[in-house]
Formats: structure tokens, C-alpha cells, sequence
């Protein structure tokens, strides 16, 4: 059994940019776990319309 694992997770979220307005997007988040329970957040991105991999930090959540 292993004590610290990492697990990939997709959702559907609502983001929001200046120039497209409000986007639903999927976003994935790599989180580290200790005894299958999440503790921190590792990275999350999203993948545009087009296939490009994008990071979640330069976009806003809301209005």
C-alpha cells in the first residue's frame, strides 16, 4: 500500500476572460495524496478548443 500517490482530476469549470467573456472549460487538477486523502494541489491547467495546454493561473474565476 502506498502512503503518498499523485491522481489526476478533470471537472467542468466556469472561467471568465476580457475577450471571450464567460467559458466553460475543463480543467484538470494533479494532486498529491497521503492515504487517499488530498492535501495539496500540484498543478492545474486546461486544454483549449484547438489543443493547446494552457495554465490556470492567468485566468480570472469571476466577473
Amino acid at each position: 500500500m502506498k502512503l503518498i500517490s499523485i491522481k489526476r482530476e478533470t471537472r467542468a469549470e466556469l472561467r471568465f476572460t476580457k475577450k471571450m467573456g464567460e467559458l466553460t472549460t475543463n480543467v484538470t487538477y494533479i494532486k498529491k495524496q497521503f492515504l487517499s486523502i488530498p492535501y495539496k494541489t500540484i498543478h492545474k491547467y486546461r486544454q483549449t478548443y484547438y489543443g493547446k495546454i494552457k495554465d490556470c493561473e492567468n485566468i480570472s474565476l469571476a466577473k
